[in-house]
C-alpha cells in the first residue's frame, strides 16, 4: 500500500509540477522570440505565472533582454518538485545534486517544447498549413528563430521546407548529450518521470 501512495504522490507531483514548469518555460521562450503577447494563451500564460513572478520580478531584474526572473523561478520549481519527489520516495537529499538535476531537467523540457513543437507544425503544414488558430501562430513564433536561419542554409527544394528534419537531428544529439550528463550525476529513479 506505501509502494501504491508514493506511486500516486509521484505521479500527481510530475502532473502538478511538470504542467506550471511548462508554462513558466513557454512564458520565458515566448518573450524571448517576442511572441505575440495579446494572442489568448499568452494572456493565459501571463496571468497563471504573475503571482508568482511578480514578486521576483522586483528583485532579479532582466539581463541583455533575457527574463532572468523566470528562468529562476523554474528553477525553483522544479527544485521543489524534485526535492518532492526524493521524499516520498526515501532518497538523499544533497543540495548541490538537486541544482545540477533540477538544471539539467530544466534543459530537458527546453528539448521537449522544441520538439512536440516541431511535430506539431509538421503535422498542422499537411492537414491545415493555412491555419489561423492561436495555439499554431504562436508555435510558428516560437519555432522560426530556431528553424529560419537552417532554411536560409537549404537550397531551394521546390516549396518543400526540410528545415524541421535538421532541427530534429540537432535536437536528438542535444538529448543524448543531455542524457550522459544526467547518467553521470546518478539522477534519482523517483526523477527519471521528469524526462
Amino acid at each position: 500500500m506505501d509502494s501504491l501512495l508514493s506511486e500516486i504522490g509521484l505521479m500527481f507531483i510530475n502532473l502538478f509540477f511538470g504542467l506550471y514548469l511548462l508554462v513558466i518555460l513557454l512564458r520565458f521562450l515566448f518573450q524571448l522570440v517576442r511572441a505575440d503577447f495579446y494572442n489568448p494563451i499568452s494572456q493565459f500564460i501571463l496571468k497563471a505565472t504573475n503571482p508568482l513572478l511578480m514578486p521576483i520580478r522586483r528583485v532579479v531584474p532582466g539581463i541583455g533582454g533575457v527574463d532572468t526572473s523566470s528562468l529562476l523561478l523554474a528553477l525553483a520549481v522544479q527544485m521543489l518538485g524534485a526535492l518532492l519527489a526524493i521524499l516520498i520516495s526515501g532518497g538523499a537529499i544533497d543540495p548541490i545534486k538537486l541544482v545540477i538535476w533540477s538544471v539539467l531537467l530544466i534543459l530537458n523540457l527546453f528539448l521537449q517544447i522544441y520538439f512536440f513543437s516541431l511535430i506539431i507544425m509538421v503535422i498542422v503544414s499537411w492537414i491545415a498549413p493555412q491555419s489561423h488558430n492561436p495555439a499554431i501562430i504562436l508555435i510558428h513564433q516560437l519555432l522560426a528563430p530556431v528553424t529560419n536561419p537552417i532554411r536560409k542554409m537549404l537550397p531551394d527544394m521546390g516549396g518543400i521546407d526540410i528545415s524541421p528534419i535538421f532541427v530534429f537531428f540537432i535536437i536528438m544529439i542535444l538529448k543524448k548529450v543531455l542524457l550522459s550528463f544526467m547518467q553521470a550525476t546518478y539522477l534519482p529513479l523517483a526523477l527519471a518521470m521528469f524526462i
